[in-house]
């Protein structure tokens, strides 16, 4: 039986700023920085077999710095696929092979586009739009932003690669930790626990704060 463990960044420093983040790579707060160790510390007694996180630094942070606190000696090694950086990162041991927690980043993980609502502060946003509007832009499943993605785009790119690249490992009986965003992780719990367009709505994925999931019998169950 394999588990999965999704987990939103840390507190980042345009979070505590309340700005809409989307693709601008912003790092982690202090706050965030130990809200990851904080996870990391309830996901210690985990032996992970492979970690997926989007392509932006505050997710890869809260990876690693979770688990740094793990109590397997493997340690977490960040992949590379394309040109040099991939050759001259390779591993020529095989002991240190089979001691690696493969880290795979990858941008179907991305937090959703937030158009030209990036770099804003939320507050004075739902004061020049109305907090109707603002609050549609950021909860609905398929309203986006101006010149960004709806919840429904985002699905589209994290759900196919989901079931491609995470859901076979699982079948295998491995460990996977997933380290996203807010709506990059509402999208996929929303497909794991087939929740509606209006359920989804309610759903907020918290900062640090892991989700369980035993894969039992070709299904995931909440382990809450």
């Amino acid at each position: 039986m394999g588990k999965l463990i999704l987990i939103r960044h840390g507190q980042s420093m345009w979070n505590l700023k309340n700005v809409f983040t989307g693709w601008v790579d912003v790092p982690l707060s202090e706050q965030g920085i130990h809200e990851a160790i904080q996870a990391g510390k309830q996901l210690s007694e985990i032996s992970f077999d492979i970690v997926f996180t989007s392509m932006q630094i505050r997710a890869v942070e809260t990876a690693m710095i979770a688990l740094a606190q793990n109590k397997s000696d493997k340690t977490p090694i960040l992949l590379h696929s394309k040109g040099q950086l991939e050759e001259w990162s390779r591993i020529y041991d095989q002991k240190m092979i089979d001691n690696m927690i493969p880290v795979h980043h990858n941008w179907h993980l991305n937090e959703r586009y937030y158009g030209e609502l990036q770099g804003k502060n939320k507050e004075e946003t739902a004061k020049e739009f109305g907090e109707a509007q603002v609050y549609q832009w950021r909860r609905s499943y398929d309203i986006p932003p101006p010149k960004g993605e709806s919840l429904k785009d985002t699905a589209e790119r994290t759900i196919p690669f989901f079931e491609k690249e995470v859901v076979p490992e699982l079948e295998k009986g491995k460990n996977i930790l997933i380290s996203a965003h807010g709506n990059s992780l509402r999208s996929i719990v929303m497909h794991i626990d087939h929740l509606s367009k209006k359920e989804v709505i309610e759903l907020e994925i918290q900062t640090g704060q892991p989700i369980i999931y035993d894969y039992e019998n070709n299904q995931l169950i909440s382990n809450k």
